[in-house]
């Protein structure tokens, strides 16, 4: 194998350059005049061609680093044959020149390329300046000089990224430079691809960076288990809300102890109607009743992002833990039904849930969600938005607590309330006057007849 050592060509009077690009990796194949890297001094680039045909070793340098003319830029493996080939100039001349000419210059380049073969061969084993010195004689450098750092353009890259865009079909107009002195990279082009394909048509950030695969079993036993379809649809739906709803939560405790006590007070009429009622069939006709005194929550962002759909229908989603893993039927028109008609259809939807005999129909169309984890326990949580819903409200295990009612403490049945919210629509304001309502309906359920 044969070597040969690139150097630093002339700079047209600049003294040190930094190196900012290289453009090819080790085991790329170069061709005479193919560019090596790119040079920049304060106000200009250039790039540095290869003055042989070979294969690339190894970068002597890294982006980054001050070089002078003639300091070791990078080393290839020569292409044999291209050395022994003679350029078609010159075969030509050649033929023109008398026999005793041709032998002479052949007899001279016989010892060239022996001194050459020599020179590279002792070349392998030097390092820094003993290299430049070594190769002197047979390195022909290019006395290239600094071009302006931008085209006309006006775009501030090297002739390897400006490829690379070609290739890619971008325009390096669109991209931002991260480079020294805003200058537009490899990388520039190719993170600006990634976030395009990642991205949707309204999404300008880049893309969200993948998790690392982690081999688990490096700790202890494991088994691989495959997702059933309801964890797969629920994983998808909430990644998607969470990454493209800008989320909010309020929290809130609400007094349900006179709630509880007309609900426990109808135990016999619900066992006579066959009915189960809980207060979620409560939470269910206060949400109701405060969509439809705050519309603004009774809405849907349209996808062009300047347009949002108003609804005149009230659906509530009620989120179940099945068997099979979260689902989330819809109770239809609750403005419309009162406390029996929701909880006969809240024990009718559940018990679907529970069976897997829940249709898609059942589960679509709603306009907000409940998500109660009382019967579970834990005392506070966020819940996700469950878009394209603007709220979710989350409920909490209620507890008796001691209650200030301005004379003395008094034990008080006390729920905890979690409303998160799609801030794009709904603002800290109307959050909170939807909150409000739904803790004075619950503190207070005469006003759910009013």
């Amino acid at each position: 194998m044969s070597k040969e050592i690139i150097l630093v060509p002339d700079l047209g009077g600049a003294e040190t350059v930094d190196v900012i690009e290289l453009g090819l990796s080790p085991g790329d194949v170069i061709a005479v005049e193919d560019a090596l890297l790119v040079l920049e001094s304060d106000k200009a680039t250039m790039d540095v061609p290869s003055s042989h045909a070979g294969t690339l070793i190894k970068y002597l340098v890294a982006e980054g680093d001050t070089v002078k003319v003639g300091d070791p830029i990078a080393e290839i493996d020569l292409d044999l044959a291209s050395l022994e080939a003679e350029p078609e100039e010159l075969n030509e001349a050649k033929i023109a020149d008398t026999s005793h000419e041709h032998e002479h210059e052949n007899h001279d380049e016989v010892i060239k390329a022996e001194q050459m073969e020599d020179t590279l061969g002792r070349s392998e084993n030097l390092e820094g300046p003993e290299i430049a010195s070594s190769i002197s004689s047979s390195h022909q450098t290019n006395n290239l000089s600094l071009t302006d750092l931008s085209d006309s353009d006006g775009v501030y890259a090297g002739p390897a990224v400006r490829m690379l865009a070609r290739e890619l079909g971008v325009s390096l107009k669109k991209i931002t430079g991260r480079g020294p002195k805003g200058r537009i990279l490899k990388d520039d082009v190719n993170d600006y691809v990634k976030s395009a394909l990642n991205s949707s048509s309204a999404a300008t950030g880049p893309s969200i960076p993948n998790m690392p695969d982690i081999d688990f079993s490096q700790f202890g036993a494991v088994e691989i288990v495959k997702m059933s379809k309801i964890q797969k649809i629920t994983s998808s739906n909430m990644q998607r809300s969470w990454l493209n709803v800008p989320h909010v939560t309020q929290f809130d405790e609400t007094d349900i102890t006179d709630l509880d006590a007309f609900r426990k007070s109808l135990k016999s009429q619900a066992e006579a109607r066959g009915v189960r009622i809980t207060p979620v069939a409560f939470l269910l006709k206060a949400i109701g009743i405060a969509l439809k005194d705050n519309p603004e929550f009774n809405r849907s962002l349209m996808n062009d992002g300047e347009n949002f759909v108003q609804k005149n229908y009230c659906h509530i989603g009620l989120a179940v833990d099945a068997p099979k893993g979260l689902m989330v039927p819809v109770i239809r028109d609750v403005n419309d039904k009162g406390l029996w008609e929701i909880a006969e259809d809240v024990g009718r939807v559940a018990g679907l849930a529970r069976d897997g005999k829940l249709k898609p129909s059942d589960m679509q169309g709603g306009c907000f969600t409940l998500s109660s984890l009382g019967a579970i326990g834990g005392n506070g949580f966020t819940p996700i938005v469950n878009s394209p819903e603007l709220g979710i409200l989350g409920v909490s295990n209620a507890k008796i607590q001691p209650v200030w009612d301005g004379a003395e403490f008094s034990p008080r049945l006390m729920l905890p309330l979690a409303l998160s919210y799609d801030h794009r629509l709904i603002n800290g304001g109307s959050a909170g006057r939807f909150l409000t309502q739904v803790n004075r309906l619950l503190s207070d359920i005469r006003l759910m007849s009013l």
